[in-house]
């Protein structure tokens, strides 16, 4: 498919300069259907399935990468990461990347998990006959249709019977017949284990003057550091941090405009893309629509290689539940049970935060730039648990505790998301846990009153997690 006439040695200024969706589509045109084959293989922890499959040509997967937010004109790397790994490093020079340049870059900023890259790597290594001779082996538990290498690991990665801690069918059919390929299994669960979260040199101690006497040695501090019990940290080294979505209500059908709440939604999607999220907003969201997207994030390809899951919704609200754009009440709880390790096997195991900016009880009567998030209040004011999936791995932070309203400035937002902002910029590049960042947001938001100095308001978490989560530090201030 390459074009005549274009020349892929052309100076790197004038790929820099050129229009990035003009180099997108010179790229696609020296793609062929192998590449293709390929790069769908590759995005499947970050691209819907459905989507994957119904791309026939390079283009229609850089649409997909543009949509997902993986792949934008400021940062082109996944791309290059993509061609640098089915071997097409001469196009890298259009995105402005040399081939030692990825090389470097990969340690740190890799999407393709070790797993995928290892099923690339076996695809790779296997010929026809090594695949027919596998497709033997493995009889009726295959369809009977005419497959690639490629395909047919996507078969049994989609049948569950391989996943990255289970190797067994794998390491069978690999042993039976194409024995060295063995090494590159080998070779993929060292660098698993290898994986750890290195922590880092803290300034002071960097910046110790050559020579300067030090009070314990390195020895002596790795004796101390294996003394002392560990402190469980959730990982948060896979691919790609995970999704954020924003559920944002403004406009409603029945019920009071909510004005602040695209301050608090902007606010929301700039301090998550800072701390590595893929963040997708949704403005005045009805009760089908809402469906629709707990669905699709339900099933995401993405959760896969995530390390978390964050899911916030700004709405009214009244007692353990909040309100769709066309005023009907949606218990939180039904709201988090999509999460769950029995319907979304992808996030077992990883944390799952919700946010929600919604009263949860009776109306107080607000100042003028003060609104509450309260409707219909009644006397009821059930425990916060409730609304928590009785399983491991779950934080929801609620604006305010049972019974109470929330309050939003018409023109700044919520108390809570701002104070939620706030800390979350200032807190995680001091490597705060996500538990102490919630406990300085109840401390700001109930010091805060209104113009009257008399209404205040108290933030409440709830969770079932196991283990701190501790968000990486960004490279980039916010």
């Amino acid at each position: 498919m390459t074009s005549q006439g274009q020349n892929l040695n052309s100076s790197s200024d004038d790929n820099c300069t050129m229009d990035f969706r003009q180099k997108l589509l010179f790229i696609d045109s020296h793609l062929g259907d192998q590449d293709v084959e390929r790069l769908r293989f590759l995005c499947r922890d970050c691209v819907s399935h459905k989507k994957l499959e119904k791309s026939s040509s390079a283009l229609e997967i850089f649409n997909h990468l543009l949509a997902e937010d993986l792949l934008r004109e400021e940062d082109s790397f996944f791309l290059a990461e993509l061609l640098y790994i089915i071997k097409q490093k001469s196009l890298l020079c259009h995105l402005c990347y040399t081939k030692e340049q990825v090389e470097s870059l990969l340690p740190a900023r890799r999407r393709v998990s070790l797993f995928r890259n290892l099923l690339y790597e076996l695809s790779e290594g296997m010929d026809s006959d090594n695949l027919n001779s596998m497709m033997f082996l493995l009889k009726d538990s295959i369809p009977k249709t005419q497959m690639t290498s490629l395909s047919l690991l996507a078969h049994l990665e989609k049948q569950a019977r391989i996943d990255e801690d289970n190797l067994t069918l794998l390491e069978m059919l690999c042993k039976n017949v194409v024995p060295n390929l063995m090494r590159k299994i080998e070779k993929y669960k060292r660098e698993k284990a290898a994986q750890v979260v290195t922590a880092p040199v803290d300034k002071e101690t960097e910046s110790l003057h050559h020579g300067e006497e030090e009070l314990f040695s390195r020895s002596d501090i790795k004796k101390f550091s294996r003394a002392l019990p560990e402190t469980p940290l959730y990982r948060m080294d896979r691919t790609h941090r995970g999704h954020c979505v924003v559920v944002n209500n403004h406009t409603f059908t029945s019920l009071a405009d909510r004005p602040g709440t695209d301050k608090d939604a902007e606010c929301l999607k700039s301090v998550f893309q800072w701390l590595g999220f893929s963040v997708h907003r949704y403005d005045n969201v009805t009760k089908e629509g809402l469906e629709k997207v707990l669905q699709e994030y339900r099933n995401h390809p993405g959760h896969a290689s995530g390390d978390c899951f964050v899911f916030c919704v700004l709405t009214h609200g009244k007692f353990g539940a909040v309100y769709s754009s066309d005023g009907i009440l949606i218990p939180i709880r039904e709201i988090m049970s999509h999460f769950t390790a029995q319907r979304c096997p992808a996030l077992a195991h990883k944390p799952k935060l919700f946010f929600i900016q919604a009263c949860q009880g009776e109306e107080v009567q607000p100042s003028v730039s003060i609104e509450a998030d309260a409707v219909n209040p009644e006397n009821v004011t059930p425990s916060l648990e409730d609304s928590v999936p009785v399983e491991a791995d779950f934080l929801l932070g609620l604006a305010t505790v049972p019974g109470y309203v929330s309050f939003r400035h018409v023109k700044e937002g919520s108390w809570y998301i701002q104070s939620l902002y706030n800390n979350l910029k200032d807190l995680v590049p001091r490597r705060e846990d996500i538990l102490s960042i919630l406990t300085a947001v109840n401390d700001d938001v109930s010091r805060q009153v209104d113009i009257y100095g008399k209404k205040k308001q108290m933030p409440q978490p709830a969770f079932t997690l196991r283990k701190k989560l501790v968000f990486p530090v960004p490279q980039k201030e916010l």
